[in-house]
């Protein structure tokens, strides 16, 4: 099977690249460009200033979060492929992710609480 080197895979990667850097030329030269002043770059929430203020992330409130989608995800990838067969496999798995869940349950309400204690 003879393949022609006008279509090869490679060729056609490489010309795209050239294109799309092409383009990305073109656009930068002919594009506007505005200059940055104190208001283009300031927090603008309608038509008031609003004072810097540093973000503060919960890190135990990111961790619950985290555990619970790590266990739904591997949840539904066990299932998935459990289900082709049929067995008690995946009435015990998740029987036991159920488990899991209720014993995460209090310390999620508590994450939660807690931030909103924090906040206030």
């Amino acid at each position: 099977m003879q393949i022609d080197p006008l279509i090869s895979l490679p060729l056609i990667f490489f010309l795209s690249l050239l294109i799309a850097l092409f383009l990305y030329l073109v656009g930068r030269r002919v594009g506007a460009r505005g200059e940055e002043s104190a208001n283009k770059v300031s927090p603008y929430a309608c038509g008031e200033d609003l004072p810097a203020r540093k973000l503060q992330v919960d890190v135990e409130r990111f961790l619950v979060y985290a555990v619970y989608f790590m266990i739904f995800d591997i949840v539904a990838f066990i299932l998935a492929t459990s289900l082709v067969t049929p067995s008690v496999f995946p009435v015990v798995y998740a029987a036991v992710v159920l488990m899991a869940v209720l014993i995460l349950l209090p310390l999620w309400r508590r994450g939660q609480n807690g931030g909103h204690a924090r906040a206030t």
